[in-house]
């Protein structure tokens, strides 16, 4: 069998166990959220043995050099000597530049890093608390127009990552961990196609920063934002958006709750085929959202969604 060896622990595991699962069932304590190779939490670095990666592009190639992989993508197939993400060693220095409540349950987490960081709207980024929690989240910030790193937090339900940050104040100190592609962006060949932005809840945070891009490059064609809430209160970046739309006729924004959700989802099948949609929120959310556009004629490849996975 197998031997994994983290430190001066040594244990056997079945041939082909997933890696994330050997750790974290000896104790070892490895952050995860997506299991998909998409939020980058569970970075680990091999530094001796190769463990067999089912998603190898998934990290730059300078990434792969120095030994690190995707927990959740590895198994284990010969001996394996593994370093975990230490975020005092690895991660990047950082304090809260900025710490209030959009709503009832979302908090805006401004950050700002010791060093410049180069990032795209949309992209993921993992948050260490200085007591070892982590935990991924989206970019709401447009780099070269905000000096900070922004994150918008859904604390409705309580959380070991959410109890701590509900307690930070500005200067308070973090680290900053692996930052990662993220499925949602603005690409400047979309210029003259409709775009359509759908999200639910916190989802709203990566397509803030996604919306502002789009038009900082002067996207031409029409777009349209849609934002789910549980209640109305929820609808958060009421004013800011306002104040977008009426800066931009071509953008149109509507705020909506379960009941109505329906109603605005149909008018969906109005809209050409030549749009692109960037959805993101839960995964149930997520699903409705991308059937319903699907059923209106949208090819899937002019879909990109990202799935909010808690746990």
């Amino acid at each position: 069998m197998p031997q994994v060896y983290v430190g001066d622990r040594q244990w056997s595991v079945a041939s082909a166990s997933n890696l994330l699962d050997a750790l974290n069932q000896a104790g070892v304590a490895v952050p995860y959220s997506c299991r998909a190779g998409s939020c980058h939490a569970c970075l680990v670095r091999c530094v001796q043995g190769e463990p067999l990666d089912a998603l190898p592009l998934a990290l730059t190639a300078g990434q792969r050099q120095q030994g690190w992989r995707l927990a959740c993508q590895c198994r284990v197939v010969d001996d394996v000597r593994v370093e975990v993400f230490d975020p005092v060693r690895d991660g990047l220095p950082a304090h809260v530049a900025g710490h209030d409540w959009l709503g009832p349950h979302v908090l805006r987490l401004r950050v700002e890093p010791q060093r410049p960081l180069r990032y795209r709207a949309g992209q993921h980024q993992v948050l260490w608390t200085a007591c070892g929690i982590a935990r991924p989240y989206s970019l709401a910030s447009l780099p070269g127009e905000d000096r900070f790193l922004e994150y918008h937090l859904d604390c409705r339900q309580p959380g070991a990552f959410c109890d701590v940050a509900r307690q930070w104040q500005v200067g308070d100190a973090l680290r900053l961990g692996e930052l990662s592609g993220g499925a949602l962006h603005y690409d400047p060949d979309w210029q003259e196609r409709p775009l359509l932005l759908l999200a639910a809840g916190t989802g709203l945070g990566p397509l803030w920063g996604v919306l502002r891009d789009a038009l900082q490059q002067e996207h031409q064609g029409p777009i349209r934002l849609l934002h789910l809430a549980p209640e109305p209160a929820g609808h958060y970046l009421a004013n800011e958006l306002a104040a977008l739309v009426a800066q931009h006729p071509s953008l149109t924004v509507r705020q909506v709750t379960p009941d109505e959700l329906p109603a605005a989802l149909d008018e969906l099948r109005l809209v050409s085929r030549r749009a692109m949609a960037l959805v993101c929120g839960s995964p149930a959310s997520v699903e409705t959202f991308a059937k319903r556009l699907y059923l209106s004629g949208l090819p899937r490849s002019q879909l990109l969604a990202d799935a909010f996975v808690t746990r």
